[in-house]
C-alpha cells in the first residue's frame, strides 16, 4: 500500500506515537483515546501488511517498517501542511518561532496595540529555521543561535541555562547544581537535535544514561519520573529574533519595539513617527513663513520723527 493514499490524519496520529514512543502519552497530545489510537496503528499494520512497532518492546519502538514509514509521513504532512496563497488582507505579518520559545506573552501585546492587523504564529523545526526565513514562509522568527546572519537582522533577547535530565530517583536528583564531572561515569545521551529531543528524553525515562537541554527544553518535555538540574561550566544558549534585512517593514519593526518592550508612544515606532513627523513638518513650516515675514519688515531701518503739531 502506498503510503501516499493514507489519511493524513491517521499519518498523523502515527507521527505521534512514533515520536513520543508512549501510546498513552501521545493520545493524550491528540486528545483522543488510547484505545482509538492503538485500533488506528493495529489497522495500518494490517492495511500496509507489516507490523510498525515492536511487538511487546518496553520502550516502545518502531520497527524498519515503522521507521520507514515515519520517514514518509513526515514528507506527506509537510506537503500538507504547505500554506495556500493568502491574500495580504488575510495574514499581515507571519512570525515563526522555534521549540522552547514562548511568544503568548508578544502576541497578546500585538493583538492590543493592533487588533485590525492579523498576525499568524507558526511554530518552526530548529532545523528548518533558517530556511523559514530565505524561503519567506514567515516575516521574521525567534530562532536559536548560533544562525548564519547573511542578510539578516537579528537582535538577541535572552539567555537560557543548560540543564540535565535525569530519572527522579537517580542520585544527582539531590543537587541544585551539577557539574560535567559529576556526569564522569553517566551516559550522556545526544540531545543536539532539538527536534528529536522527544526521543531523547523516552530513553532517559528508560533509564538509559542523561540528557543536557536548553532549559525551556526540558520544561517542554517535562514528566513526573524525570527532573532537571542547572548545568554548571556547560556553554548557555541564546534566543535572538531574526528577519531578512533586505525586507524590513514598518510592521516588522513594530513588532521588534514589542519584543524589546518599547511603549506604545516611544518615537522610535513607525506609527508614532507618522505622528509626529507631520507636526515637526507643519511646525518647521511656520517657523520658516514667521521668518521671511519678518524680514520684509526691514527692522533695521529708522523710524520717521512724529510730526510736531502747531499750538
Amino acid at each position: 500500500m502506498n503510503p501516499e493514499s493514507i489519511d493524513v490524519t491517521r499519518l498523523r496520529w502515527f507521527v505521534a506515537v512514533a515520536e513520543e514512543l508512549h501510546f498513552a502519552r501521545a493520545a493524550k497530545s491528540l486528545h483522543i483515546s488510547r484505545q482509538k489510537l492503538s485500533h488506528t496503528v493495529i489497522d495500518l499494520e494490517n492495511e500496509l501488511g507489516a507490523k510498525l512497532f515492536v511487538p511487546g518492546a518496553q520502550p516502545t519502538q518502531l520497527t524498519e517498517a515503522g521507521q520507514q514509514l515515519l520517514r514518509d509521513a513526515r514528507g506527506i504532512i509537510a506537503r500538507a501542511n504547505e500554506p495556500e496563497p493568502v491574500a495580504a488582507a488575510d495574514v499581515a505579518l507571519r512570525v515563526g518561532f522555534v521549540p522552547g520559545v514562548t511568544v503568548s506573552k508578544w502576541t497578546r501585546i500585538w493583538g492590543e496595540r493592533f487588533p485590525d492587523t492579523p498576525l499568524e504564529v507558526v511554530p518552526i523545526p530548529m532545523a528548518e529555521q533558517l530556511a523559514a526565513l530565505r524561503e519567506g514562509r514567515v516575516d521574521a522568527c525567534f530562532v536559536r543561535l548560533p544562525i548564519d546572519r547573511d542578510g539578516l537582522s537579528a537582535i538577541p533577547l535572552y539567555r537560557e541555562l543548560p540543564v540535565v535530565v535525569v530519572p527522579k530517583d537517580h542520585t544527582l536528583s539531590v543537587f541544585d547544581q551539577v557539574g560535567m564531572g559529576d556526569l564522569a561515569d553517566e551516559r550522556i545521551q545526544d540531545a543536539s537535535d532539538i527536534d528529536a529531543v522527544a526521543g531523547t528524553i523516552e530513553l532517559v525515562a528508560a533509564g538509559v544514561g542523561v540528557a543536557i537541554v536548553p532549559h525551556s527544553i526540558a520544561r517542554l518535555h517535562a514528566r513526573r519520573d524525570l527532573v532537571y538540574r542547572t548545568m554548571m561550566g556547560v556553554p548557555d544558549t541564546e534566543i535572538a529574533l531574526a528577519w531578512p534585512t533586505a525586507r524590513t517593514t514598518d510592521l516588522i519593526e513594530e513588532f521588534v519595539g514589542i519584543v524589546r518592550g518599547r511603549s506604545e508612544r516611544s518615537s522610535r515606532t513607525p506609527a508614532q513617527r507618522k505622528k509626529v513627523e507631520p507636526q515637526q513638518k507643519t511646525a518647521a513650516k511656520r517657523a520658516r513663513a514667521g521668518s521671511a515675514k519678518s524680514s520684509t519688515k526691514n527692522p533695521g531701518a529708522k523710524k520717521k520723527p512724529a510730526k510736531r503739531r502747531g499750538r
